[in-house]
Parts: C-alpha cells; structure tokens; sequence
C-alpha cells in the first residue's frame, strides 16, 4: 500500500490549477442515462471515483471514453444492456446511487444496491426513496437492493424534503426532468454542484428554474438530448490548497478559483488572519501578519462552512494562537483525524459532534493514517508544517479526491513525495 512521505519546509510561493469538481463531474456522468444522445464534460478531474462511475456505467451498457489525458468524458447511453447497479461496483462509491433517477425516469425500473463509501457515518437512501415515490415510483428493498419501478411513467408532484440532501436533490431532479407534469422540490440542496447539473441538464433540453434557491421548479419533458458542459471548479480542491500557504507562510494563487464557491470559508480565513485576493486568473492566499489566530467553525449546507474542508481547517487551527471550537452538523464520526494529528503533537479534544482544539506553536512530524478522503489530505497539509518527516499511510483514500497532490504541492516548493509499495516480483 503507498504513503505519502512529507518534509516540513517552510513557505509555499508559486500556482497551483485546480481541477474541475468531483462531486460534480459524479452528478453529471449518470446524466448521460436520460438520454440515448451523447454527452461530453470537458474539465473532467483525474480520480479514482471518475474511473469507478466510468465501470458502473459500462456495466450498464452506456459507453464512456476518456479523452485528452482523462479531461474529457465522451458518453453514450443509446443502448444500454442493464439496469441493475451492482453491489461489488456500488460499495466502492457513495456517489453510485445517482444512476437511480435517471434510469427509473427514462426505463421506468431500475435496480441499485445500497451505496458505500467512505465511513463518515449513515448517508441513509430514505429521502431519495421518498423523493422518488412522491413522483409515483414503486420501490422496495430486497437484499439489499433497491427495486424501483415506475410502469407508468413517472408524475410531477410537490415534494418538500426533511433536509436539505444533496445527493436526494440530484436524484429528484434528474427524474422530474422526463416526468409528466411540473414538480416542484422544496427545500432543495443549493450547492454549487447542482446549480452545475441544472445548467448540463438545461443544455440537454430540460425545463429547471431556481437552482442555488431553496426551491426548485422542474417542468418534465418528453426527451432530453445530448449536450457538451464544462465540469465547475472544485471547490473542496480550492480550499484545500488555499490552507497550504496559510499553514506554511508564502504566497500562492489557485488559477480558476472563484470567492463566489467559497464564500463562508473565505469568512473563516479572514477571521483567522489570511488574505484572500480573488483575480481573473484565481485565489491568491497568504498569511497577513505572522501566526494564525484561532476561529470558531460550524459546518452546514451551502453557502455555509462545508463539511468536506472541515478536517482540513481543523490542521491549520491546531497551530493557531488560542482555542478553536468546531462542531460537525452535517456527518457523525467525521472527527477520525483528530486522534492521528494528536500523534503529531495537537491538543484536541473530542466530544460527540464537537471537537477542541487548543494550537500549539509547531507540530511535529509522526507515522500517522488516513481514515477518510478528506482526512487523508488534512495529514498531508499538518505535514508541510510540521518538524520533521510526515509518514501518511492508506493514501488510497487520497485518490478518490485528488489528482496529481504531489506534482501540485511541489510546484509550489513542498517537500513530498509518494512511496510506491514494493510489488511481489520487485
């Protein structure tokens, strides 16, 4: 299994390109199912789950070929073969569920097992289900799959979710858009990744207002056709290397970054004594005056605090002058890096949804693991600052998120590198 080896080394000074948005890009490839049209993304990132959604898809019998170094995603789902997500697919990814909508609104069934992912607690199915069933589908678990049908089509409806779920906002969307009639989502997610499926499903033909309100209006169609979109700007990826020069001091600008995507982050930043200066080329971040100052954090949907930058805020915070409280609204047990960036001399406390973090002047490096996604890159980035060598172990996880950490982190002057595991004939 590979680890990521990191040497603290001071300031980072250069440009770092941010790729174009996972969760996006996992939203929109199962878009390619409503219609027998090909649909292009250009601004595609180079991941692991992009590759995972890619074999669900062939497994389904849609087409997909990746282009120009894997930036650019061309699919057909004019003959599809199956209907039925997989399970040895499914539990790979989360994200798998979003073929759910698509085929049951174009096919009128569809088959999906139970998600995976990453083990930041339950992500239950409930609000997709009932989303889907208030648009008059039939669906029952057997096995631990979901069996949807829908022999008549299905209908527009009114539907107000218990909360703001973005996968069950993506899902509900991508059926409304073949239903009869107009449905109207209420209480809807307005995350930047869906504002982004409603402009490719726009492009595609469909009839969608109010994306990035709270209420969104769907007025079904009878076909959708294809469409070429470019993939958003990464927004988790954005604010994850906009903590690397406020950890290690220097200056570096995050080409295609826009405030607008970040906006409560941003807030967070200033508060803690970062500069952010937005130019038509991206972010450019730097530390205003010497160490950072501790800031209270509390995750929520968008435009609020994002849950994903949560770990990594808490990496800078374990430097900072003072006491930092964060507390975790959105996912349980998502505080598993706490324990490991202890090993590198923080002073966190734990307690349920709530964690304390009193900054210490310098971190020191340690043998340390990542647990989630996300966790994983928040080790890396307390490495940069840490004294000494940064051993990070099941990087796996590292690659479900970010393409090319390492080329990036060094073109702004990091100390890092990858160290493959010896194969069996090595």
């Amino acid at each position: 299994m590979d680890t990521i080896l990191v040497r603290g080394n001071g300031p980072l000074n250069g440009e770092i390109p941010i790729a174009g948005a996972k969760n996006a890009c996992l939203t929109l490839m199962p878009a390619t199912l409503l219609t027998e049209e090909p649909l292009t993304l250009t601004n595609a990132p180079r991941l692991s789950d992009i590759r995972t959604m890619t074999e669900l898809l062939g497994s389904l019998g849609a087409e997909v070929a990746s282009l120009q170094d894997g930036q650019v995603l061309a699919m057909s789902s004019h003959d599809l073969t199956s209907h039925t997500a997989d399970y040895e697919i499914v539990r790979k990814m989360r994200a798998s569920n979003l073929v759910l909508g698509p085929l049951l609104a174009r096919f009128g069934e569809a088959v999906v097992s139970l998600p995976g992912g990453c083990a930041i607690g339950a992500r239950p199915m409930d609000l997709h289900i009932e989303g889907l069933m208030a648009l008059g589908a039939e669906i029952d678990l057997q096995d631990g799959y979901l069996h949807a049908r829908a022999p008549a089509g299905l209908k527009g409806a009114v539907y107000e979710m218990r909360f703001a779920s973005v996968g069950a906002t993506e899902n509900i969307v991508m059926a409304a858009t073949l239903a009869k009639g107009t449905t109207v989502l209420k209480n809807a997610a307005r995350e930047p990744e869906i504002v982004d499926l409603v402009r490719c499903l726009r492009a595609m033909g469909a009839q969608i207002d109010g994306e990035g309100g709270s209420t969104i209006t769907i007025q079904g169609v009878d076909r959708l056709h294809g469409a070429t979109h470019r993939v958003v700007t990464d927004r988790i990826e954005l604010g994850t290397y906009m903590l690397a020069p406020a950890i290690c001091g220097g200056e570096v600008t995050c080409l295609g970054g826009r405030i607008e995507l970040v906006q409560s982050f941003c807030e967070r930043l200033d508060e803690a004594g970062i500069s952010v200066t937005e130019t038509p080329r991206g972010l450019t971040v730097s530390r205003k005056n010497g160490r950072v100052r501790a800031v209270n954090v509390t995750t929520e949907p968008f435009p609020g605090f994002p849950t994903d930058l949560q770990a990594q805020m808490m990496a800078l915070l374990c430097t900072a002058e003072g006491v930092s409280e964060l507390e975790e609204t959105i996912f349980e047990n998502r505080f598993m890096h706490a324990p490991e960036l202890t090993r590198m001399g923080a002073r966190i406390e734990v307690h349920g949804g709530h964690a304390r973090v009193t900054g210490v002047k310098r971190l020191k490096g340690a043998p340390v693991m990542a647990t989630d996604l996300r966790a994983s890159v928040s080790l890396i980035l307390a490495g940069l600052a840490a004294e000494g060598e940064t051993v990070v172990s099941r990087v796996y996880h590292l690659d479900r998120g970010y393409e090319k950490v390492v080329r990036k982190l060094r073109g702004v002057g990091a100390q890092i590198e990858r160290i493959k595991e010896p194969t069996a004939h090595d």
